[in-house]
């Protein structure tokens, strides 16, 4: 799990996954992976480290919480095509995804796996199927049945979805910084530019050759020797202390906000200034044109064009509809842990504000918004639904019922530390407090330090 080499393979597991068309579907209609990468990174990573835990309750529960999210992900993708998360099928070919790229990073790594080990790694991987509630029929019962398997799935099945093109060709050209290295647009933009062709290249290198074909991806002169060299060069990480390179501490830096309290939020922000530093000695030099520093304020007016792309259009795709809420509710739910009813009755909370939304936003009755219905119509927002949707926040963050919300629960809702005026409110958040905040954020009128990290964080 905390092999460096899993930055590749995870890319390469990825595409494969999303080249299966219900599954590329479902990503399409649902996934936040274009508009905040990072953030499902995080995600995804905690949610394998809970699957692999060593407490058998720990593992039952997240099981539980997966199978509750993939319920919800089922419709009819852009081409008429059906996709159900709950899929057997498809669920199976996910963890073959996993297990098939752990057996090539391997391979590629110059570490290839002995037929005993990969025997065991497959029985751990079937496990992790049933864990799920998924009969084990749905994957073969032995590895060499496996790879006839994988063989047909990838002939016959996989094609070059909008999903596995925006992956490969889209995502790392507009990929936004990491939540840690926000305020430094050049070197980030720079460092995108020269990675992404290359992570493209090589992961594209590492697909089935069969598939590659069939799919018309571009066989790039020297990418098997680039692709082969990646590995090896990540690979030799594992010589590093122990503790050193964790895939896990990468991800969650990653997704670490600059106003957390985390020591590590605290160091990079150290560094950030230092740089700024730098940059400002340079000006002198070259003097450029003073640039305002949106961090100068607390809270700042913000355009409603502003606020549709940074909070409400979760997806990514340019319009709010069903999927930017649900997406919203599942960030929320991941990150307090929620268990029924409570994070059904936050989905339906969402689900009552989209139809608000709806009936007073989609002037052109196409079953969502754009973002000029919703500049046209932003008072519209702050709706009774929207004043459930608070109230039910604060129900489920409010972990001890005591109608306030304490340093801990703060941290575990917004990840960052309690920015409340202590003396003045006793350490605490009241309803009433939280209430005003949230719709005021989620009305698009004002800018929040507070709310800004948890929903337009990338």
């Amino acid at each position: 799990m905390n092999d460096p080499r899993w930055a590749l393979a995870m890319v390469r597991a990825t595409v494969l996954e999303a080249a299966h068309p219900q599954i590329g579907a479902a990503l399409i209609d649902n996934s936040t992976f274009v508009a905040h990468p990072w953030r499902r990174l995080h995600n995804t990573f905690l949610s394998l480290q809970r699957m692999s835990d060593a407490d058998d309750h720990v593992r039952q529960r997240e099981a539980a919480r997966l199978n509750r999210l993939h319920a919800r992900l089922n419709g009819i993708g852009a081409h008429n095509q059906p996709y159900d998360a709950m899929d057997p099928q498809v669920r199976a070919w996910v963890v073959a995804t996993l297990f098939e790229s752990a057996v090539t990073m391997g391979r590629l790594g110059g570490q290839p796996l002995e037929q005993s080990a990969m025997e065991r790694l497959y029985a751990e991987f079937q496990g992790y199927l049933a864990a799920l509630g998924d009969k084990a029929g749905h994957l073969p019962p032995t590895l060499r049945e496996f790879w006839q398997y994988y063989d047909r799935v990838v002939q016959e099945e996989l094609e070059n979805t909008e999903a596995l093109r925006i992956i490969l060709y889209k995502l790392f050209d507009h990929l936004p910084a990491p939540a840690v290295l926000e305020g430094m647009p050049t070197i980030w933009a720079t460092g995108r530019a020269l990675a992404g062709p290359v992570i493209g290249a090589i992961t594209v290198a590492s697909l089935p050759e069969p598939f590659r074909r069939r799919a018309g991806l571009p066989e790039i002169p020297g990418a098997q020797t680039l692709m082969q060299s990646a590995y090896l060069g990540v690979g030799l990480a594992r010589f590093l202390p122990e503790g050193w390179i964790r895939a896990d501490a990468l991800a969650s830096l990653l997704s670490l906000s600059p106003e957390s309290d985390d020591p590590r939020a605290r160091t990079i922000s150290a560094v950030r200034d230092g740089i700024k530093r730098a940059g400002a000695l340079l000006r002198l030099i070259t003097p450029l044109p003073a640039q305002p520093d949106p961090a100068d304020t607390t809270e700042t007016q913000r355009s409603a064009e502003d606020f549709f792309h940074a909070v409400l259009d979760q997806t990514g795709d340019g319009y709010l509809d069903w999927p930017d809420l649900a997406a919203m509710a599942r960030e929320i739910s991941g990150r307090l842990d929620l268990e029924e009813p409570q994070e059904t009755r936050l989905y339906n909370a969402y689900a009552d504000w989209w139809k608000e939304l709806q009936a007073a936003l989609d002037s052109d009755g196409d079953g969502r918004i754009c973002a000029e219905e919703f500049a046209a119509a932003v008072p519209a927002l702050a709706g009774p639904a929207l004043i459930k949707v608070a109230d039910v926040l604060f129900d489920v963050t409010d972990a001890d019922g005591n109608q306030s919300i304490d340093a801990d629960e703060y941290r575990a809702l917004f990840r960052t530390g309690f920015r409340r005026d202590m003396a003045a409110t006793g350490s605490m958040y009241s309803r009433g407090e939280f209430v005003k905040d949230f719709l005021s954020f989620m009305s698009g009128r004002q800018r929040s330090t507070t709310y800004d990290p948890l929903l337009t964080q990338a």
